[in-house]
Parts: structure tokens; C-alpha cells; sequence
């Protein structure tokens, strides 16, 4: 059944909306994607199957004392990324944020995590994104997907770095706290645009 017009495809373009109008208005043209897949009543971003593209969440996991991330070495890609996954439903109040969550705390283990305070909109309730990205997915023969895009609404949560890592490691390889400045210097222009946006909020 379509996701267009169900209560998490509104939520998702309420979200989008909120986070380009409150704060960071600047990042609208390289979001157009996204915002055209959810407007089109046959985008159905909620849809694995559409390879236009659909929506993931992720989490930036921080432990604001140590300035330290919790990543996960990504068994399909090789490489050291932020907790994510596509999203599944659920009946949380806020889905996408519940999403985010869930994949952290599969993961990785840590099961102690709270949404950063100050993002959230004040109008719906609904915790913002730090970052929201659009970004190519090479094909997957073994999984019979073809190339498609993922919409990856990232959510700013907060970890105490001593709680004990119990990765899930039937998806991923390890899980490991690094330091923010280490993404701060990643060649990848994402983990920049992470860290930036880190910085800006004293927590980098």
C-alpha cells in the first residue's frame, strides 16, 4: 500500500519543511530531490522497492563529554559509518525519530540514548534532523536492487561512551567510538558537513 499520503509521509515532508525553514535554509537546493519525491503522489518514498529513491534514518550518536562518535563498520559498504538502516514502521508518536532509535540501539547495544534537547519543532513536537542527505547507492546483485538513492534523515543523539558496545554483528563488523575531529578530516563531504554542524553547536 502507498505511503504518500499516510501520517509518516506528512511527517516526513513536515520534518523536511521545519528543518530547511529553522535551520539551515541554505541546503534547499540539494534537498530539490527529495522534496519533489515527496510531493509526487507516485514517489512513495516509504517503498524499498522504489528505486527513485526512499527514505532511511541514521543516528550521530555523541558523547558530548568526550566529543566522540559511535559508528558501525558497514559490512556492504567497508566502511565506517553512523548507525542507520531503512525505515520500518512503527507506532511511535514520532516514527522517524523511533526508526533512528531502533537501528542505533540494534547496532550497536547501547541501549541509553536520548535525541539532542534542542531539536525539535516547536509547532508539531517532532525531533529535527541535524542533517538530512540524499546520496547515491551502488546496486546490490544479492539483494536484487539496482542502483537507487537513499533520503537519510540523520538524528543528533546523545551516549555516554563507557556504556558497553554489543554490536549486532550479523549486520555490521564492529561498532567503536572516534573522536568528531576525525570526521571533521574525512575526505567524505558528509562527515564534514556532520562535524560543521557539530561545531556550531559547541559539541565538536
Amino acid at each position: 500500500m502507498s505511503t504518500s499520503c499516510s501520517p509518516v509521509h506528512a511527517q516526513a515532508c513536515l520534518i523536511l519543511q521545519a528543518y530547511l525553514s529553522q535551520r539551515f535554509p541554505e541546503e534547499g537546493a540539494r534537498l530539490q530531490a527529495l522534496q519533489a519525491q515527496l510531493q509526487d503522489p507516485e514517489g512513495d518514498a516509504f517503498n524499498r522497492a522504489q528505486m527513485r529513491g526512499h527514505i532511511t534514518t541514521s543516528a550521530i550518536v555523541l558523547d558530548p563529554a568526550t566529543r566522540q562518535l559511535l559508528l558501525i563498520h558497514h559490512k556492504t559498504l567497508q566502511r565506517w559509518l553512523q548507525p542507520g538502516g531503512h525505515f520500518e514502521p512503527n507506532e511511535a508518536a514520532d516514527p522517524l525519530l523511533a526508526s533512528a532509535l531502533r537501528e542505533a540501539r540494534e547496532e550497536t547495544g547501547v541501549q541509553a540514548l536520548q535525541p539532542h534537547p534542542e531539536y525539535v519543532d516547536a509547532g508539531s513536537g517532532l525531533a529535527l534532523p541535524l542533517d538530512i542527505d540524499s546520496h547515491a547507492i551502488p546496486a546490490n546483485p544479492r539483494k536484487q536492487e539496482g542502483a537507487h538513492w537513499h533520503h537519510d534523515y540523520a538524528y543528533l543523539l546523545l551516549a555516554d561512551s563507557r556504556a558497553p558496545l554489543r554490536p549486532q554483528l550479523a549486520e555490521v563488523h564492529a561498532a567503536a567510538w572516534q573522536p568528531v575531529r576525525a570526521w571533521a578530516e574525512a575526505p567524505d563531504l558528509r562527515f564534514q558537513t556532520v562535524a560543521r554542524k557539530l561545531a556550531a553547536l559547541g559539541l565538536a
